[in-house]
């Protein structure tokens, strides 16, 4: 974001400009852009663990597909992710910024003083930054998760169906316009938001979650004779922002991967509640009970681990599948993300202060 009235800028005031700023979604544009290309290879490995078969750890995934896609494996559908994505957080960030510059002037009485950042304005204009963010971005998830996991092998024994196609066979989609025209011409338009209402419990606290650690943070590490934040501080502060809103978004992440992914093969979910339901049910915490269990092999497992009886050692809880991931790929995704978003925003406005959030 920028700095006043959001992000980080303290200092004389610029001059006066109007609640509406047009800079901040091309700004948005470029910073998507920037986070797409760093953190794409760890979204595939995210998606891979959260909606995948086979992956032991993080570790395990990342060398199966180097294994059996190569390098381009990691890369697999991100066409349409970058010049989709660039699009959608331009749209995000924009609506950001021009929510939290009219709520931020609607208060302020005079049109060219910087008012405070209040805690208030924040969160609403980040959550209504999230609930636009799912009517941009659930086909786009979509489209991206569907081309992620249609190399994944499919379970016949568990689900007693054959698949539409398997490892080694032709893919099911053979980019991403087939991807969208096999799903509106066997799901109709509403499968293109298939999962949006996880989407939308994902991105509304989410985005809270992400813009305000970003204002703060940034605030609190700019010394008060600054300006605006320096890009150092702009990398750290957004660094640390998309690690916390990815951290704590993970269990909501898990049930829109799952929810979007298994429509490559058939629709194993009805919905939220029963995607919730059946995956805590088949992936959820599993005692697997062994008197003898050593305790150095109890002590070396990832999992929680309790001792009942002798040793109970329970898998990881299939809601935070992936939260490593997700917290590490979320903090150079995001510096990118903000990065590239203040730089273009200053560059775009020349050396006038920046003025949106």
């Amino acid at each position: 974001m920028g700095t006043n009235p959001a992000p980080g800028g303290r200092g004389a005031a610029a001059p006066a400009m109007g609640s509406f700023q047009l800079e901040d979604f091309a700004a948005g544009w470029i910073g998507g852009a920037a986070s797409v290309i760093v953190g794409y290879p760890l979204d595939m490995v995210k998606t891979r663990l959260q909606a995948g078969v086979g992956y032991g750890n993080t570790f395990s995934c990342i060398r199966t597909v180097y294994r059996k896609e190569s390098v381009f494996g990691f890369f697999k559908g991100m066409s349409f992710p970058l010049a989709s994505i660039a699009v959608y957080n331009s749209v995000v960030f924009g609506v950001f910024s021009n929510t939290h510059r009219f709520l931020s002037q609607h208060q302020c009485k005079e049109p060219e003083a910087h008012p405070p950042h209040t805690l208030p304005d924040l969160l609403l204009a980040s959550m209504v930054a999230g609930v636009v963010s799912v009517g941009l971005g659930a086909p786009v998830d979509l489209v991206k998760i569907r081309l992620q996991m249609q190399t994944q092998p499919f379970r016949e024994a568990d689900l007693g169906l054959k698949p539409r196609s398997t490892l080694g066979e032709r893919p099911a989609y053979q980019g991403p316009v087939h991807c969208i025209a096999t799903i509106v011409r066997t799901e109709g338009l509403a499968g293109l938001y298939r999962g949006a209402s996880a989407m939308l419990l994902r991105d509304v606290p989410g985005y809270c979650l992400y813009f305000i650690p970003y204002v703060l943070l940034s605030d609190w590490i700019t010394p008060e004779a600054c300006a605006g934040p320096s890009p150092c501080a702009v990398w750290l502060a957004g660094g640390l922002a998309g690690a916390i809103s990815w951290g704590t978004a993970t269990p909501m992440d898990v049930v829109k991967s799952r929810l979007q992914a298994d429509g490559v093969y058939l629709n194993k979910y009805k919905g939220v509640l029963d995607c919730i339901s059946k995956s805590y049910q088949n992936d959820g915490l599993k005692p697997e009970f062994s008197p003898t269990l050593p305790l150095r092999a109890v002590l070396r497992s990832i999992s929680p681990v309790s001792a009942v009886a002798g040793c109970s050692v329970y898998r990881r809880q299939v809601f935070f599948r992936g939260i490593t991931v997700n917290t590490v790929r979320g903090f150079p995704m995001s510096a990118a993300m903000f990065l590239g978003y203040e730089l273009s925003l200053q560059a775009i406005r020349g050396n006038q202060a920046v003025t949106s959030p």
